[in-house]
């Protein structure tokens, strides 16, 4: 496991903080520790001028493949990035849908034809995407989706109807990519399409989902005979859990360390105040800051462990990164719990309106979904015990 980076890992570092603090002036100063979970209905057209600004100076992507526009970084210098991006307090990126999941699906399963659409917009910070996976019936349970996808021999198109739930940043996107059924009668994972689609159409309606923190980041979706090109299916009809599985698997990748950092920011604000407001003279609290910290430590230390380990070649992660989820949703559920009782009385007060709230409430009231987004905590357990341990699957009821 590697815990340092070199010396030329160093100064690439000194690079992305120096262009960070050159930039994130002027009409950005304001989005700094902006636009995060939680936050994200935040400054949503200033977010997407940063989006092209990071492009300008060459700072989208820097994973991907220098013949697909990107740095060609290593894994420790995108860690680099990621961390000294959230130490800055650089704002929530409204295109890391495109960049850490699409994009690089694209690159490993797309056609040319695909990739040369689709890929320059991601880079340019000009094109935003969306995920379609999650529906009303299959949220944690991917493999039973119901939304279906039918090709129309006349039109040349596939035509798509269901309804996706949850879809981050629907409102603001551009495409989605959808996890849909090419074959009606298949079940669970078999029959599968992944189609790119684009949510400027007739047939495509997102109406967003107001949350417990007053915002509404997340959305429903509805295809009504919503089409999508021929070429626009990535793999073949059938394939479409294969590199469903494919891009979960860029999911859990390097930017998990650029997630701590943001953690730690929220740790050092939780103890700004314990400081200021004199809950940090109570013995409790000063042990319970103390344990966040060193969960936070060892949550670096296995994300270390995790991107040292050699990859299967498609995206996917050693067991390691089974456990990363179920731990940091509850590592930062506890967080909240805790920002709540470092606030003490000032907790339930609001600053002014009805959902003005302080960086601590509102991210007391997000880290509950958490454990729920991107696979429950209980899916999760389900995930370590059959994937990593290798035990018998859950058993199922059967209807009577």
């Amino acid at each position: 496991m590697k815990l340092s980076f070199s010396p030329e890992d160093e100064q690439f570092r000194e690079e992305v903080a120096g262009w960070l603090k050159a930039n994130l002036v002027g009409e950005f100063e304001k989005l700094k520790y902006r636009g995060g979970p939680g936050d994200e209905h935040m400054f949503p057209a200033e977010r997407q001028e940063w989006e092209k600004k990071l492009a300008e100076g060459g700072w989208t992507c820097v994973g991907w493949p220098r013949e697909h526009g990107g740095r060609g970084c290593s894994i420790e210098q995108q860690v680099i990035f990621f961390e000294e991006y959230a130490r800055a307090g650089a704002p929530g990126r409204v295109g890391h849908i495109g960049e850490g999941l699409a994009g690089p699906t694209l690159i490993a399963f797309g056609t040319e034809a695909q990739k040369q659409k689709y890929l320059p917009g991601i880079l340019a910070g000009t094109e935003l995407w969306c995920q379609g996976y999650s529906e009303p019936g299959a949220g944690s349970d991917l493999a039973n989706v119901k939304t279906k996808a039918r090709f129309d021999e006349g039109k040349g198109k596939w035509v798509i109807n269901g309804q996706k739930v949850w879809t981050s940043l629907a409102h603001e996107s551009d495409y989605c990519f959808v996890i849909a059924r090419t074959d009606p009668d298949s079940v669970a994972h078999k029959g599968l399409g992944f189609f790119l689609v684009k949510m400027d159409q007739p047939g495509v309606d997102v109406r967003p989902i107001e949350q417990i923190t007053g915002t509404s980041e997340f959305n429903e979706v509805f295809f009504d005979d919503a089409e999508c090109d021929a070429d626009d299916i990535v793999g073949a009809p059938g394939e479409g859990w294969k590199v469903a599985m494919g891009l979960l698997g860029f999911e859990r990748g390097v930017s998990t360390l650029g997630q701590q950092m943001q953690f730690q920011n929220e740790l050092d604000e939780v103890v700004r105040v314990a400081k200021a407001n004199g809950a940090a003279r109570d013995p409790a609290i000063r042990q319970r800051i103390a344990g966040m910290h060193a969960e936070l430590k060892i949550m670096r230390y296995n994300s270390m462990r995790m991107l040292s380990g050699q990859s299967s070649g498609d995206g996917s992660l050693q067991k390691e990164a089974l456990i990363y989820k179920l731990f940091w949703a509850t590592w930062h559920r506890e967080l909240g719990e805790l920002a709540m009782d470092v606030m003490g009385p000032e907790c339930e007060i609001l600053e002014g309106g009805p959902y003005e709230l302080s960086r601590l409430q509102s991210m007391y009231l997000f880290v509950r979904s958490d454990t729920i987004y991107g696979g429950t905590n209980q899916i999760q357990r389900n995930i370590i015990a059959e994937r990593g341990l290798g035990m018998p699957k859950e058993p199922k009821g059967t209807a009577r």
